[in-house]
């Protein structure tokens, strides 16, 4: 199917809100604070605090440019706020209060009126009429002033040149240098009301694209997206055409309270699991999903951010290294063997369902992507303290995953298997028990490159436990971006019969992760996940999900709706029937090759000549070859089944059918196809004509099967391929790098008829004048 990454806005459709919308407003605060803003109406918001610091600092903000939606989505960029009014009551608690010395202050980041860049601090008590937590405040953009004294400290904003503005929100008593932990997490709140903005662009166009269903749900993350208002990122997931389920990762730094111990700030400190930003955040998506139609899912997998994991709950190696991944800064793996660790987890997750539920939500809940960590080098996380004791107080040392294994290191693998996924079920458990008597929808994540790495081929029995089998849960999901991205199509193969095999969730019941991208500059990565996406649909999964919207609204991905809704996977513009045409050509049949190029000529007569085609077009006249009665009633009936040109078929080019030469025998040697490099196990066929670097390339997408033959590095190969559609030999194993894939075939040529109309004369046919019947190749997507 097709897709599309969209920069900007070209004449979609757009729409008008007011400038500061409360669902456009962000909330940014530093590590280990926690805040989030939700929109409560068509204007207003409130921001949620936990500040652990008197150093403690958040911001509620507005920009002037979208940086977060995906192009088509986004709010026109405008800096200019001269004679622009913005009007709102204020109400707040917890917080230092406006007429605080520490008060809330707008923070305007500019320009001067010469261009330099500037800031200014407004203290929003000198704009405000009532008290210091209930008050309406009043900004003029053209006459403000910064300043804490007025008019004694008067420092005039310039209005025109804003790039961002932010309100800054701290606890009682703040002091900037002091990072001294408060007595005990101390919760704020503030609601802004009424917000109403007056006078010259007071309007900002909006895009307001409605991409048409295309049959995918989404993901997000709270840990990427929790500093935008849940109306904001569903909006824009609704927008782009995903419906279904919205999986959302609770993720791993950001949802738990914490408490200063040891010299840090630390989860499982007593009372609730989830802070205050995060509970009411969750409950305002999980309602706002229902009301957009969404059915969301709450991922909880076994990673925390490691400055805030308590030392006795990480998993270690054996050599005492902690759990550590390549995030910056690392997050670390709770062992599934700490009673501690565990009962925090299910406390996490039962809060979570709760939320659900009062939301009124069905409850689905996912274990995302448990496993014991096991580092590049080989080594596995299975030596905590509580880990050794639960796997017989001194279990064999497994220094080297990749290494040959012997019976008693297997062993521990499968007990160590066990334990896992007693631990995913009794977090399930956990869920169902919050949430009862109502229903629970369970889901387990795997990710297929790590827990079935080719290097590690016993680690699926730690990282895939047969506890998991069917119908330990309800439904199976699976992701394998990293070898699909990576193109590691063998991989990809291999993993996805092991996890059928072994856990025995039919298609029906199982969900399909596709994504992601992990960085911006990479959006070539979206035309393999977009194919993968493809390919997901012939395993006829329950659902196929986009992981995740960041990186959709980052690089502008549109999946675009299929244009027929009995076939979500198919493209009718293309329709081909796999036939071949049934008529032998005669010597007569006119055959053209044909090229497109742009000829301009100076002035003084020298040609610019630009090449628009990479490879010739072919086009034929087979009428030539009709040779009787007979064959032209076949003829007849074969435009008739094609429906003119609207369906393509093959054709055998007398001329050029073959990887050898023209037309002689084909072997295994012919063509150079490609080279190994260890990953890539798909290679599609191609013919050169001539040599070097000027040679011409064209690809083979209607091969004849049983003429294929493959070698590598020159050995013919039998058995460990096959010849998947559009011509592509795709390997069993990749081929070792370097090797040199070749391949012979004989080919025909994909065409249509050219004309909707077949005009054939009886008496001139009968006379001896042969018809004219023209085809065209086509280009097939390869």
């Amino acid at each position: 199917m097709a897709f599309w990454l969209a920069s900007e806005r070209e004449g979609q459709a757009s729409d008008w809100i007011m400038r500061f919308d409360p669902r456009f407003w962000t909330v940014n605060f530093p590590r280990p604070m926690m805040a989030a803003v939700v929109s409560t109406g068509p204007d207003a918001l409130r921001v949620e605090a936990a500040f652990l610091r008197k150093c403690d600092l958040g911001g509620l903000i507005w920009d002037s440019e979208d940086r977060l939606d995906h192009p088509l989505l986004a709010y026109r960029t405008d800096r200019d706020y001269a004679h622009t009014a913005l009007r709102f009551r204020w109400r707040s608690g917890g917080i230092a209060p406006l007429d605080a010395v520490n008060g809330p202050t707008l923070t305007v980041e500019g320009r001067d009126a010469a261009g330099a860049p500037r800031t200014w601090y407004v203290r929003l008590w000198n704009y405000a009429e009532g008290t210091g937590e209930d008050a309406l405040v009043s900004l003029d953009f053209s006459q403000l002033d910064g300043g804490f004294l007025l008019p004694a400290e008067a420092d005039r904003v310039w209005p025109s040149a804003i790039e961002r503005m932010f309100i800054s929100f701290a606890p009682p008593g703040y002091d900037a240098e002091s990072d001294e932990p408060l007595p005990a997490e101390a919760e704020g709140w503030i609601e802004v009301s009424a917000i109403a903005a007056d006078g010259a662009r007071a309007m900002l166009e909006i895009g307001d694209v409605l991409v048409q269903a295309h049959g995918l749900g989404i993901a997000t993350g709270f840990d990427d997206q929790g500093v935008q208002t849940p109306a904001r990122l569903l909006r824009a997931a609704r927008q782009l055409g995903y419906r279904g389920s919205v999986i959302h990762y609770i993720g791993m730094s950001h949802y738990f309270r914490l408490a200063a111990m040891d010299g840090a700030f630390l989860a499982g400190g007593p009372g609730a699991t989830l802070n205050a930003p995060t509970r009411v955040w969750h409950r305002a998506f999980f309602a706002e999903c229902l009301r957009l139609g969404f059915s969301p899912v709450a991922s909880l997998s076994y990673e925390l951010l490691d400055q805030h994991c308590p030392a006795a709950w990480k998993q270690r190696a054996h050599d005492g290294a902690p759990a550590l991944t390549g995030w910056d800064p690392p997050s670390t793996l709770l062992s599934p063997a700490s009673g501690e660790a565990m009962d925090w987890l299910r406390a996490v997750a039962g809060e979570m369902a709760t939320l659900m539920a009062e939301a009124g939500a069905p409850v689905r809940f996912q274990v995302g992507e448990p496993w014991w960590w096991t580092f590049a080098d080989g080594r596995i996380c299975l030596y905590d303290a509580a880990a050794q004791a639960a796997l017989g107080g001194a279990p064999v040392a497994i220094p080297d995953m990749r290494a040959p294994l012997d019976a008693g290191q297997t062993a521990l693998l499968d007990a160590a298997g066990a334990l896992l996924a007693q631990s995913t079920a009794d977090l399930v458990a956990a869920v169902r028990a919050a949430v009862a008597p109502r229903l629970v929808e369970a889901l387990v994540l795997v990710f297929a490159p790590t827990i079935l790495a080719p290097d590690m081929p016993e680690l699926r029995r730690a990282n895939l436990p047969s506890g998991w089998a069917s119908p330990a849960f309800d439904r199976l999901q699976v992701e394998d971006y990293d070898w699909l991205t990576a193109g590691a199509d063998a991989h990809r193969r291999h993993a996805l019969a092991e996890i059928d095999a072994r856990l025995g969730y039919p298609p029906q019941q199982q969900d399909y992760l596709a994504g992601f991208v992990p960085a911006a500059g990479q959006s070539e990565l979206w035309r393999r996940i977009d194919a993968g996406i493809d390919a997901a649909r012939a395993r006829d999964p329950h659902e196929i999900v986009v992981w995740a919207l960041p990186q959709v609204a980052r690089d502008g991905y549109v999946r675009l709706p299929p244009v027929s809704t009995h076939d979500p996977g198919s493209d009718p513009m293309q329709p081909f029937d796999d036939v071949p045409y049934p008529l032998a050509l005669g010597r007569d049949a006119t055959v053209v090759a044909e090229f497109s190029t742009s000829v301009s000529t100076t002035a003084s007569g020298f040609e610019r000549r630009n090449s628009l085609w990479s490879d010739a077009r072919l086009r034929f006249d087979v009428g030539p070859g009709v040779r009787s009665e007979a064959e032209l009633g076949a003829l007849l009936a074969f435009f008739r089944a094609r429906r003119g040109p609207a369906r393509g078929f093959r054709l055998r080019d007398p001329g050029d059918f073959s990887s050898g030469g023209m037309t002689e025998a084909p072997s295994a040697l012919d063509q150079h196809i490609g080279s190994g490099d260890g990953i890539t196990a798909e290679f599609a066929l191609t013919k050169r004509y001539g040599a070097g670097p000027e040679a011409q390339q064209r690809r083979i997408t209607r091969p004849d099967p049983a003429s294929v033959r493959v070698s590598i590095d020159g050995v013919p190969q039998a058995g460990n391929w096959h010849l998947r559609p559009a011509g592509i030999v795709a390997f069993d194993l990749p081929p070792p790098a370097g090797a040199i894939v070749r391949a012979g075939f004989l080919f025909d040529v994909p065409v249509r008829f050219a004309q909707d109309s077949l005009e054939i004369s009886g008496a001139a046919f009968a006379a001896g004048e042969a018809p004219s019947v023209p085809l065209v190749e086509i280009r097939e997507p390869s």
